[in-house]
């Protein structure tokens, strides 16, 4: 077992994988990488990819599997992140991606998969009342957390806005996609003697933080 492990985490959109990854990795000095970003600076860059990526995710669907893989591909190739161990936040979302992922890791299985659990309603709420920073922070910002200076970003001064995907009805589109496409993947780990842990994602931050991190010891 690597000291340094390979991680996936898995939960609905909104469910704090976002959070609990960034924490994961400076705990275990690993990389993050999260696709929605990646996705977002290629769209804002004008890539090829990352504009058809950015058109999906503007409709609240999934990105198709040959857009993901690309990217993730290249993050995981020979010498990159895959010797030094990752967590990978919102990949994969398919069984297929699940599939293609073992291919692109090459004998160098993922350690454990988490699950963070939280009810449909919750993760509705918390979407719609996020808001982000449309300039290179990203900083994600709340109703209950919002800007100290009204819609102007605390760290670099930059517009804080709602995503186009962040509309309820947009948020209830990706939750049934989710339960459609991506509880195969939870039927997929299982069925080949991986690590796969749920995780009560209900509560503060540092009570499931704290529950991550058990999970991932026991492995370790």
């Amino acid at each position: 077992m690597n000291l340094r492990p390979r991680l996936v985490l898995l939960g609905k959109q909104g469910a704090g994988k976002g959070t609990q990854a960034v924490r994961l990795a400076a705990q275990y000095d690993i990389a993050h990488l999260s696709t929605g970003d990646l996705f977002r600076a290629q769209g804002k860059l004008g890539t090829e990819f990352g504009l058809k990526a950015k058109q999906y995710m503007d409709n609240g669907d999934l990105v198709p599997d040959e857009i993901v893989m690309g990217v993730i591909e290249e993050c995981l190739a020979p010498g990159g992140t895959l010797a030094e161990g990752f967590v990978l936040d919102g990949f994969p979302r398919t069984r297929a991606q699940a599939e293609a992922l073992e291919i692109v890791l090459d004998g160098r299985p993922i350690d454990i998969v988490i699950h963070l659990d939280v009810p449909r309603a919750i993760v509705v709420e918390r979407l719609s009342e996020r808001r982000v920073c449309v300039k290179n922070s990203g900083h994600i910002y709340s109703f209950s957390k919002p800007p100290a200076d009204g819609h102007t970003c605390d760290k670099c001064g930059g517009e804080v806005v709602q995503r186009e995907d962040d509309t309820p009805e947009a948020i209830n589109r990706r939750l049934d996609t989710y339960e459609r496409d991506t509880r195969p993947i939870r039927e997929f780990y299982g069925s080949n003697d991986r690590p796969l842990v749920t995780i009560d994602g209900l509560g503060e931050t540092d009570e499931v933080f704290a529950r991550c991190c058990d999970a991932i010891d026991a492995v370790l």
